[in-house]
């Protein structure tokens, strides 16, 4: 008896311990759960983060590893660690406003791991480190760098067949070999390797090596490796196909093959780096040595539910400014003429149609020039489509991923680049998104139908951007003030050749359509934004 009563007066003291921080933890899944639930739909949706399930699992089990060490720490709240805490909310807060997932999740992670320092003192936080950190591994960010690495691929691939003798013909993300047409899609681009190769050496590095120097060097390598060895697999598909007479890595086959060669590959890098491996004491052991545990701080409830509150202050803040208007919103009607020399023909001149969902009005107008004929001796003919947001959530937002000007479904269009075009127009310097688009054939072909595609955001005024981080913040901002977020995209498009002259004529139609004629865009859109008496008295 006199022995189990001391233990069960420890285990007794134990739990009392772990409630503030599980009363942490539950208010904030509770209170953020629409963002939890944001993160779970991402895994579920896309292979790219299905590790990120293991995630929590794993950093339980290296917290579970310190469980004897972390018994003997002194627990002292850190009240000071509510600013860091109250600027990861308001990051959450106009992450939330922007409708920007990244932001909310971040926020969301950091709000944990900050929730330790404050409940249970840097002690904890210093010992916790990396299982703390490792949870940014939980957020489904990384996608962004899948242009990069699709464009860094194509390069090293037309680099390499040139290198060994094959002929190559490139236009953007495609390129003809003797033997055939090749494109890098997004399963091509290597993200999925980078973001699995990166989690994986990164717990490898903590769990193997001691030393901050060789654990940054693995991670650097692990970072490394997957990039260079979806180089080298996409240019040894291409071979395979073209050696073969496209028999072999074709299809589902090259798919299969790149997760063979990159399991070789990455198998091959922890073999290697398992030979540097350093020797640590077992957690059990260096328990032993510990301490005995303090006394709580009186303040260890005062902290958790300070903690707490902040986070209902945030959740508060948002209700209060996502409250949607309660006006109806008129049609989107764009300009029937712009000035004397463009006004609107009937008939379309391409099948191809920007891809944005979730606007709340869209509309689309075909103009013809009265003045200016193309190479071909055909009247000069511009479109514009634009699409209008109001009360934007995570299902009906201007700027996101999803919303593209060459989305999955019209697969028959490619991007064969994208630039920024500086025009001037309505008394500022506008910089427009300018993409290239070439319907699917054989590239080089003249006879296969290209457009010219200028984009910019509308943001409420007189204020535009092509940026989608400038967009985002903007409207955050506004919504911040309680100005709304009513915004709009605007989508001029024309079309042209493969002749240099051609896409000067293009540019040429499209900016006389900008210079002269933004304004009455600009009308449009803040018809609709002023409410429906405005729009009665514009129309």
């Amino acid at each position: 008896m006199s022995v189990a009563a001391p233990s069960a007066a420890r285990s007794a003291t134990t739990a009392l311990k772990v409630l503030p921080g599980l009363l942490v933890i539950v208010c904030l899944l509770v209170l953020f759960r629409d963002t939890v639930g944001e993160m779970k739909a991402t895994y579920d949706r896309s292979d790219t983060f299905a590790h990120a399930y293991l995630v929590p699992l794993i950093s339980l089990w290296l917290v579970w590893r310190q469980r004897f060490a972390l018994a003997g720490l002194p627990i002292k709240p850190q009240p000071w660690m509510m600013l860091p805490m109250a600027a990861a909310c308001l990051l959450w807060l106009v992450g939330e406003l922007a409708v920007v997932n990244a932001a909310t999740q971040f926020a969301l992670v950091t709000l944990v791991i900050l929730s330790v320092p404050a409940v249970y003192g840097m002690a904890f936080a210093r010992a916790l480190m990396f299982p703390l950190l490792f949870l940014y591994f939980a957020v489904p960010t990384g996608l962004f760098l899948v242009p990069l690495m699709m464009e860094h691929t194509a390069n090293f691939t037309v680099m390499a067949l040139q290198f060994t003798g094959v002929p190559v013909y490139r236009e953007g993300l495609q390129f003809v070999i003797p033997s055939g047409n090749w494109s890098v899609v997004e399963a091509c681009s290597g993200v999925r390797y980078l973001i699995a190769s990166f989690m994986v050496g990164t717990l490898f590095a903590y769990l193997n090596y001691t030393s901050w120097q060789r654990r940054v060097l693995f991670i650097l390598v692990s970072i490394a490796v997957p990039v260079v060895a979806n180089w080298l697999r996409a240019y040894m598909i291409v071979m395979l196909g073209h050696l073969s007479g496209n028999t072999l890595a074709v299809g589902v086959d090259h798919l299969i093959y790149g997760w063979v060669f990159f399991g070789l590959v990455i198998g091959i890098m922890f073999a290697i780096g398992a030979r540097w491996s350093e020797p640590n004491d077992p957690p059990e052991r260096a328990s032993r040595r510990s301490a005995a545990m303090a006394i709580p701080s009186t303040g260890l409830w005062a902290a958790a539910v300070a903690a707490v509150l902040l986070m209902v202050a945030a959740q508060s803040a948002m209700w209060m400014l996502g409250q949607p208007r309660t006006d109806t919103l008129a049609a989107l009607k764009l300009p029937e003429q712009l000035g004397t020399e463009w006004s609107v023909d009937a008939q379309s001149f391409t099948t191809w149609s920007p891809a944005f969902s979730g606007a709340r009005q869209t509309d689309q107008r075909n103009y013809v020039s009265q003045l200016s004929k193309n190479a071909s001796g055909q009247l000069q003919t511009v479109a514009a489509w634009s699409g209008y947001y109001r009360d934007q959530d995570r299902r009906s937002k201007m700027v996101t991923s999803n919303n593209t000007l060459t989305p999955v479904e019209q697969s028959q269009w490619v991007q064969v680049s994208t630039t920024t075009k500086h025009v001037a127009a309505a008394g500022q310097d506008l910089a427009f998104k300018q993409v290239l688009l070439r319907c699917q054939g054989t590239p080089g072909s003249a006879s296969v139908q290209r457009l010219l595609v200028w984009q910019i955001y509308w943001l409420g005024d007189t204020a535009y951007t092509a940026s989608d981080a400038r967009a985002k913040l903007s409207l955050a901002f506004k919504r911040l003030r309680g100005l709304g977020d009513d915004s709009a995209v605007l989508i001029l498009y024309t079309p042209m050749d493969t002749s240099p002259k051609s896409q000067e004529e293009a540019e040429a139609a499209l900016q006389r359509v900008v210079d002269g004629h933004l304004g009455r865009f600009t009308a449009s859109f803040k018809a609709l934004a002023s409410g429906p008496s405005a729009v009665t008295g514009a129309n």
